[in-house]
């Protein structure tokens, strides 16, 4: 706590403070940036939002920053062209910087450093915003933390920023991986984002940032990345990392979206527990993901097969094989073999059943 208050007024007492009358535009409201997570030497893209004050649209307004350096020391009555915002829309405006560059610092001095304090100002100083603060997310933990993906945010909303993070030395078969890509969709993967590796824009548009050892990110904006129409409602982001020219995959993985609220996962079962060749085999899975309503299975009884299919909804797929009639004549069987797949060719169960022995 005393770090805290300390650090405050370290940034009031070097924030400029002059004789002449200066207008007081009000705080500087919310404050993101893009990537969501970056480190000190990467380009980075910082948002202001600015509509709750006096700052007007497309005004040409400027940073003046004195923490973890002073770039434009000198120069408050004549802000450098160097510190001139970029206005995006409304009143949100932008300010893109390497922060070792901009600062003349190493990493290390910038970690060292009270952090990134601030205000914002017209050219000639004479209207300025609230002492203000970018808050850096330090994500060195997920180095140790073995993890095979992490994602800032954790839910991400279709207009702003993600990053993804990817420790290929947990996924087998990556060893020596020369690029890594992301082959992902939105909502189950309606609108898709193919790696495609023998088109060179999207091999650039796919693949990750190497931050060397084996680490990989990613960083999107979904509405942009996916070109997703106007008013599009993102449920969630599916996605899988790619080695070279498919040389290695991983799993699907999923993140879902910050304003939706996902259905519980699917249950998928056999019934009744214990069966014998004289039985009625019942299968059911419930809270199917969109777009699933049939189940496919295949039994192998000795040498006799037995395939068909069910047909439901998202709430529930539900039915029965008979086996009675199936595996009539058919002696002496102890168990089948059930494979059971969606209508999308996703393997739902591939499993060996006992059979009760009934008595004679």
């Amino acid at each position: 706590m005393k770090k805290f208050i300390y650090t405050i007024l370290f940034a009031l007492l070097m924030a400029p403070n002059f004789i002449q009358a200066q207008e007081e535009a009000g705080a500087v409201g919310s404050i993101t940036s893009f990537p969501v997570v970056y480190k000190y030497d990467e380009k980075v893209t910082w948002y202001f939002d600015l509509s709750e004050t006096t700052f007007a649209k497309n005004e040409d307004l400027y940073i003046w920053i004195w923490s973890p350096s002073e770039p434009d020391a000198g120069h408050w009555e004549n802000s450098s062209d160097f510190a001139k915002l970029t206005h995006v829309k409304d009143k949100i405006w932008s300010f893109t910087l390497t922060p070792t560059t901009y600062f003349s610092k190493t990493p290390a001095e910038i970690a060292a450093s009270a952090g990134f304090w601030f205000r914002l100002k017209n050219k000639t100083g004479s209207k300025q915003s609230g002492v203000a603060n970018v808050a850096y997310t330090d994500f060195s933990s997920f180095y140790t933390a073995n993890e095979l993906i992490r994602a800032y945010p954790t839910k991400p909303t279709i207009d702003k920023g993600v990053s993804i993070l990817f420790n290929a030395n947990l996924a087998p078969g990556f060893a020596g991986a020369t690029s890594v890509h992301m082959h992902s969709g939105l909502n189950n993967w309606d609108i898709k984002q193919e790696y495609q590796s023998w088109l060179p824009d999207i091999v650039e548009k796919t693949k990750l940032k190497d931050l060397g050892n084996g680490f990989y990110k990613m960083d999107l904006v979904p509405k942009e990345y996916y070109n997703a129409p106007e008013g599009y409602v993102m449920e969630n982001l599916v996605f899988l990392m790619v080695k070279d020219d498919w040389a290695g995959t991983i799993a699907d993985q999923v993140l879902y979206a910050g304003e939706y609220i996902p259905p519980p996962p699917p249950v998928f079962g056999f019934f009744p527990l214990q069966i014998s060749q004289k039985d009625f085999l019942g299968m059911s899975r419930k809270n199917n993901e969109p777009g699933v309503n049939k189940l496919i299975y295949t039994i192998n009884a000795g040498s006799k097969v037995i395939s068909g299919e069910f047909a439901g909804g998202t709430a529930e797929i539900k039915g029965f094989v008979n086996l009675v009639t199936e595996l009539n004549g058919i002696p002496g069987l102890t168990e089948i073999h059930v494979l059971v797949k969606d209508n999308k060719d996703k393997t739902i169960s591939d499993t060996t059943i006992p059979l009760k022995t009934l008595d004679k």
